[in-house]
Protein backbone atom coordinates (compact mmCIF):
# COMPACT_ATOMS: atom_id res chain seq x y z
CA UNK A 1 0.00 0.00 0.00
CA UNK A 2 1.23 3.45 -0.88
CA UNK A 3 2.21 5.75 1.98
CA UNK A 4 -1.00 7.79 1.89
CA UNK A 5 -3.16 5.12 0.25
CA UNK A 6 -4.30 4.79 -3.37
CA UNK A 7 -7.33 7.09 -3.54
CA UNK A 8 -7.16 10.57 -2.05
CA UNK A 9 -9.51 13.48 -2.64
CA UNK A 10 -8.50 17.12 -2.94
CA UNK A 11 -11.44 18.22 -0.81
CA UNK A 12 -13.59 21.26 -1.56
CA UNK A 13 -13.80 23.85 1.19
CA UNK A 14 -17.38 24.34 2.41
CA UNK A 15 -18.81 27.84 2.80
CA UNK A 16 -22.21 28.84 4.17
CA UNK A 17 -24.79 31.00 2.41
CA UNK A 18 -22.88 34.16 3.43
CA UNK A 19 -19.59 32.77 2.13
CA UNK A 20 -18.14 32.03 5.57
CA UNK A 21 -16.06 28.94 6.25
CA UNK A 22 -18.34 26.15 7.48
CA UNK A 23 -16.32 23.80 9.67
CA UNK A 24 -19.29 21.63 10.59
CA UNK A 25 -19.91 20.78 6.94
CA UNK A 26 -16.16 20.32 6.44
CA UNK A 27 -16.21 17.62 9.11
CA UNK A 28 -19.28 16.02 7.55
CA UNK A 29 -17.72 16.04 4.10
CA UNK A 30 -14.43 14.61 5.37
CA UNK A 31 -16.26 11.74 7.07
CA UNK A 32 -18.31 11.18 3.90
CA UNK A 33 -15.13 10.88 1.86
CA UNK A 34 -13.63 8.47 4.38
CA UNK A 35 -16.77 6.33 4.18
CA UNK A 36 -16.91 6.42 0.37
CA UNK A 37 -13.69 4.92 -0.86
CA UNK A 38 -11.04 7.45 0.13
CA UNK A 39 -7.77 6.46 1.80
CA UNK A 40 -6.74 10.05 2.47
CA UNK A 41 -7.74 13.69 2.07
CA UNK A 42 -5.86 16.74 0.81
CA UNK A 43 -7.11 19.95 2.39
CA UNK A 44 -6.62 23.49 1.05
CA UNK A 45 -5.31 22.54 -2.36
CA UNK A 46 -6.47 23.86 -5.71
CA UNK A 47 -9.92 22.31 -5.32
CA UNK A 48 -10.03 23.62 -1.75
CA UNK A 49 -9.74 27.24 -2.96
CA UNK A 50 -6.59 27.78 -0.89
CA UNK A 51 -5.78 31.23 -2.38
CA UNK A 52 -9.01 32.71 -0.99
CA UNK A 53 -8.62 31.35 2.55
CA UNK A 54 -7.13 33.45 5.32
CA UNK A 55 -4.45 31.84 7.48
CA UNK A 56 -6.89 31.52 10.36
CA UNK A 57 -9.41 29.81 8.09
CA UNK A 58 -6.84 27.47 6.63
CA UNK A 59 -5.50 26.38 10.01
CA UNK A 60 -9.01 25.96 11.42
CA UNK A 61 -9.88 23.82 8.40
CA UNK A 62 -6.79 21.66 8.92
CA UNK A 63 -7.69 21.13 12.58
CA UNK A 64 -11.34 20.32 11.88
CA UNK A 65 -10.64 17.74 9.18
CA UNK A 66 -7.78 16.10 11.09
CA UNK A 67 -10.09 15.73 14.09
CA UNK A 68 -12.97 14.37 12.01
CA UNK A 69 -11.30 11.39 10.30
CA UNK A 70 -8.85 8.58 10.95
CA UNK A 71 -7.35 8.53 7.44
CA UNK A 72 -4.29 10.63 6.54
CA UNK A 73 -4.88 14.35 6.04
CA UNK A 74 -2.36 16.17 3.85
CA UNK A 75 -2.34 19.91 4.44
CA UNK A 76 -1.93 22.28 1.52
CA UNK A 77 0.63 24.69 2.96
CA UNK A 78 2.24 25.97 -0.22
CA UNK A 79 1.80 29.54 -1.43
CA UNK A 80 3.87 31.78 -3.69
CA UNK A 81 5.63 33.26 -0.63
CA UNK A 82 8.33 31.03 0.85
CA UNK A 83 8.28 32.48 4.36
CA UNK A 84 4.49 32.21 4.44
CA UNK A 85 4.65 28.59 3.23
CA UNK A 86 7.23 27.71 5.88
CA UNK A 87 4.99 29.20 8.58
CA UNK A 88 1.92 27.27 7.41
CA UNK A 89 3.95 24.07 7.18
CA UNK A 90 5.12 24.36 10.78
CA UNK A 91 1.56 25.05 11.92
CA UNK A 92 0.18 22.07 10.00
CA UNK A 93 2.63 19.73 11.72
CA UNK A 94 1.62 21.09 15.12
CA UNK A 95 -2.03 20.40 14.27
CA UNK A 96 -1.34 16.75 13.45
CA UNK A 97 -1.30 16.63 9.66
CA UNK A 98 0.00 13.42 8.10
CA UNK A 99 1.89 15.31 5.41
CA UNK A 100 2.05 18.59 3.51
CA UNK A 101 1.38 19.51 -0.10
CA UNK A 102 3.97 21.87 -1.57
CA UNK A 103 2.66 23.46 -4.76
CA UNK A 104 5.07 25.05 -7.21
CA UNK A 105 5.10 28.77 -6.34
CA UNK A 106 2.67 30.50 -8.67
CA UNK A 107 2.50 33.97 -10.26
CA UNK A 108 6.11 34.90 -9.36
CA UNK A 109 7.47 32.70 -12.20
CA UNK A 110 10.70 31.77 -10.38
CA UNK A 111 13.59 29.92 -11.97
CA UNK A 112 14.01 26.19 -11.44
CA UNK A 113 16.58 27.02 -8.76
CA UNK A 114 14.07 29.28 -7.03
CA UNK A 115 11.36 26.60 -7.18
CA UNK A 116 13.72 24.04 -5.66
CA UNK A 117 14.87 26.39 -2.90
CA UNK A 118 11.26 27.25 -2.04
CA UNK A 119 10.20 23.59 -1.69
CA UNK A 120 13.37 22.65 0.22
CA UNK A 121 12.66 25.45 2.69
CA UNK A 122 9.20 24.01 3.28
CA UNK A 123 10.64 20.53 3.78
CA UNK A 124 13.22 21.87 6.22
CA UNK A 125 10.44 23.34 8.35
CA UNK A 126 8.91 19.94 9.12
CA UNK A 127 9.60 16.28 9.76
CA UNK A 128 6.40 15.38 7.91
CA UNK A 129 6.48 13.76 4.47
CA UNK A 130 6.20 16.34 1.70
CA UNK A 131 4.24 15.83 -1.52
CA UNK A 132 5.38 18.16 -4.30
CA UNK A 133 2.53 19.44 -6.48
CA UNK A 134 3.31 20.11 -10.14
CA UNK A 135 0.40 21.78 -11.94
CA UNK A 136 1.80 24.15 -14.57
CA UNK A 137 -1.63 25.08 -15.99
CA UNK A 138 -2.35 26.80 -12.65
CA UNK A 139 1.11 27.97 -11.57
CA UNK A 140 2.62 29.10 -14.87
CA UNK A 141 5.74 27.03 -14.23
CA UNK A 142 6.55 23.38 -14.94
CA UNK A 143 8.83 21.78 -12.35
CA UNK A 144 11.43 20.15 -14.58
CA UNK A 145 12.26 16.48 -14.19
CA UNK A 146 15.84 17.35 -13.22
CA UNK A 147 14.52 19.69 -10.53
CA UNK A 148 12.16 17.04 -9.18
CA UNK A 149 14.93 14.45 -9.05
CA UNK A 150 17.11 16.88 -7.13
CA UNK A 151 14.26 17.54 -4.68
CA UNK A 152 13.86 13.82 -4.06
CA UNK A 153 17.37 13.84 -2.57
CA UNK A 154 15.81 15.62 0.44
CA UNK A 155 14.81 12.77 2.78
CA UNK A 156 11.28 13.91 3.59
CA UNK A 157 10.31 14.92 0.04
CA UNK A 158 8.77 11.60 -0.81
CA UNK A 159 5.87 12.08 -3.22
CA UNK A 160 4.69 13.96 -6.29
CA UNK A 161 1.19 14.98 -7.26
CA UNK A 162 1.57 15.06 -11.03
CA UNK A 163 -0.88 17.30 -12.89
CA UNK A 164 1.51 18.14 -15.72
CA UNK A 165 -0.34 16.08 -18.35
CA UNK A 166 2.67 14.28 -19.84
CA UNK A 167 2.64 10.53 -19.00
CA UNK A 168 5.76 9.91 -21.07
CA UNK A 169 7.76 12.40 -19.05
CA UNK A 170 6.30 11.00 -15.84
CA UNK A 171 7.45 7.52 -16.87
CA UNK A 172 10.95 8.89 -17.37
CA UNK A 173 10.84 10.55 -13.95
CA UNK A 174 9.66 7.39 -12.21
CA UNK A 175 12.34 5.31 -13.88
CA UNK A 176 15.02 7.60 -12.42
CA UNK A 177 13.48 8.44 -9.03
CA UNK A 178 14.52 6.72 -5.79
CA UNK A 179 12.39 3.69 -4.90
CA UNK A 180 10.84 5.39 -1.88
CA UNK A 181 9.35 8.20 -3.98
CA UNK A 182 5.68 7.74 -4.90
CA UNK A 183 3.91 9.48 -7.77
CA UNK A 184 0.20 10.26 -7.64
CA UNK A 185 -1.93 11.33 -10.55
CA UNK A 186 -3.18 14.87 -10.02
CA UNK A 187 -5.43 14.78 -13.07
CA UNK A 188 -8.34 12.33 -12.97
CA UNK A 189 -8.32 11.71 -16.71
CA UNK A 190 -4.62 10.81 -16.61
CA UNK A 191 -4.79 8.32 -13.74
CA UNK A 192 -5.01 5.14 -15.80
CA UNK A 193 -2.19 6.18 -18.17
CA UNK A 194 -0.07 7.18 -15.17
CA UNK A 195 -0.67 3.80 -13.52
CA UNK A 196 0.95 2.29 -16.61
CA UNK A 197 3.88 4.64 -16.03
CA UNK A 198 4.32 3.55 -12.41
CA UNK A 199 2.06 5.89 -10.39
CA UNK A 200 0.69 4.47 -7.13
CA UNK A 201 -2.55 6.40 -6.75
CA UNK A 202 -4.59 9.51 -7.42
CA UNK A 203 -5.27 12.80 -5.68
CA UNK A 204 -8.57 13.35 -7.39
CA UNK A 205 -11.48 15.69 -7.78
CA UNK A 206 -14.22 13.42 -9.14
CA UNK A 207 -13.18 11.13 -6.28
CA UNK A 208 -15.61 13.19 -4.20
CA UNK A 209 -18.25 10.87 -5.72
CA UNK A 210 -16.21 8.17 -7.55
CA UNK A 211 -14.06 6.92 -4.67
CA UNK A 212 -15.46 3.36 -4.82
CA UNK A 213 -15.08 3.30 -8.61
CA UNK A 214 -11.44 4.33 -8.32
CA UNK A 215 -10.83 1.63 -5.74
CA UNK A 216 -12.37 -0.92 -8.09
CA UNK A 217 -10.20 0.30 -10.96
CA UNK A 218 -7.06 0.00 -8.82
CA UNK A 219 -8.06 -3.49 -7.66
CA UNK A 220 -8.56 -4.66 -11.24
CA UNK A 221 -5.30 -3.04 -12.38
CA UNK A 222 -3.32 -4.70 -9.61
CA UNK A 223 -4.87 -8.08 -10.48
CA UNK A 224 -3.78 -7.65 -14.08
CA UNK A 225 -7.33 -7.24 -15.43
CA UNK A 226 -6.54 -4.39 -17.79
CA UNK A 227 -9.80 -4.70 -19.70
CA UNK A 228 -11.76 -4.43 -16.46
CA UNK A 229 -9.71 -1.44 -15.33
CA UNK A 230 -10.37 0.29 -18.66
CA UNK A 231 -14.09 -0.44 -18.33
CA UNK A 232 -14.25 1.16 -14.89
CA UNK A 233 -12.24 4.13 -16.15
CA UNK A 234 -14.74 4.51 -19.01
CA UNK A 235 -17.53 4.56 -16.42
CA UNK A 236 -15.93 7.66 -14.87
CA UNK A 237 -15.11 9.63 -18.03
CA UNK A 238 -18.29 11.71 -17.88
CA UNK A 239 -17.46 12.64 -14.29
CA UNK A 240 -13.96 13.69 -15.33
CA UNK A 241 -15.37 15.87 -18.11
CA UNK A 242 -17.89 17.40 -15.73
CA UNK A 243 -15.47 18.39 -12.96
CA UNK A 244 -13.95 21.39 -14.75
CA UNK A 245 -14.13 23.51 -17.89
CA UNK A 246 -13.56 27.03 -19.13
CA UNK A 247 -17.11 28.13 -18.31
CA UNK A 248 -17.12 26.46 -14.88
CA UNK A 249 -13.60 25.71 -13.64
CA UNK A 250 -12.84 23.34 -10.78
CA UNK A 251 -14.15 23.40 -8.02
CA UNK A 252 -17.44 24.92 -9.20
CA UNK A 253 -18.89 21.66 -10.64
CA UNK A 254 -17.70 19.54 -7.72
CA UNK A 255 -19.45 21.80 -5.25
CA UNK A 256 -22.61 21.51 -7.36
CA UNK A 257 -22.31 17.72 -7.28
CA UNK A 258 -21.87 17.60 -3.52
CA UNK A 259 -24.89 19.84 -3.05
CA UNK A 260 -26.85 17.42 -5.27
CA UNK A 261 -25.65 14.54 -3.08
CA UNK A 262 -26.96 16.31 0.01
CA UNK A 263 -23.82 17.88 1.49
CA UNK A 264 -24.32 21.68 1.67
CA UNK A 265 -20.82 22.83 0.70
CA UNK A 266 -22.04 26.18 -0.62
CA UNK A 267 -20.76 28.04 -3.64
CA UNK A 268 -17.19 28.94 -4.54
CA UNK A 269 -15.80 32.28 -3.46
CA UNK A 270 -14.89 34.85 -6.07
CA UNK A 271 -13.06 34.93 -8.38
CA UNK A 272 -14.60 31.51 -9.09
CA UNK A 273 -18.12 32.47 -7.98
CA UNK A 274 -21.48 30.74 -8.18
CA UNK A 275 -22.21 27.75 -10.40
CA UNK A 276 -23.92 28.56 -13.71
CA UNK A 277 -27.36 27.05 -14.21
CA UNK A 278 -26.09 24.47 -16.69
CA UNK A 279 -23.76 23.03 -14.03
CA UNK A 280 -26.57 22.70 -11.49
CA UNK A 281 -28.69 20.97 -14.15
CA UNK A 282 -25.88 18.65 -15.25
CA UNK A 283 -24.85 17.35 -11.83
CA UNK A 284 -27.84 15.03 -11.26
CA UNK A 285 -27.56 13.69 -14.81
CA UNK A 286 -23.87 12.83 -14.33
CA UNK A 287 -24.65 11.13 -11.03
CA UNK A 288 -27.51 9.14 -12.57
CA UNK A 289 -25.43 8.04 -15.57
CA UNK A 290 -22.64 6.89 -13.29
CA UNK A 291 -25.08 4.78 -11.29
CA UNK A 292 -26.43 3.24 -14.50
CA UNK A 293 -22.90 2.21 -15.44
CA UNK A 294 -22.40 0.71 -11.98
CA UNK A 295 -25.63 -1.25 -12.25
CA UNK A 296 -24.86 -2.48 -15.76
CA UNK A 297 -21.31 -3.58 -14.94
CA UNK A 298 -21.23 -4.47 -11.24
CA UNK A 299 -18.04 -5.38 -9.45
CA UNK A 300 -17.24 -9.08 -9.80
CA UNK A 301 -15.51 -10.43 -6.64
CA UNK A 302 -13.83 -13.22 -8.64
CA UNK A 303 -11.83 -10.71 -10.66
Amino acid sequence: MARFGRVLTAMVTPFDAEGRLDLDVARTLARYLQDHGNDGIVVAGTTGEAPVLTDDERLALFAAVIEAVSIPVIAGTGTNDTAHSVHLTSEAQALGAAGVLAVCPYYNRPSQAGIAAHIRAMAAATTLPVMVYDIPVRTGRKINTATLLSLFETPNIVALKDAAGNPGETASLISSAPEHVEVYSGDDGMTLPLLASGAVGVVGVATHWTGPDHQEMFDLWEKGDLVGARLVNSRMLESFAFETGDDAPNPIPTKAMMRHLGIPVGQARLPMGDAPAFVEERAPLVAANLQRWRDAFPHRPDR
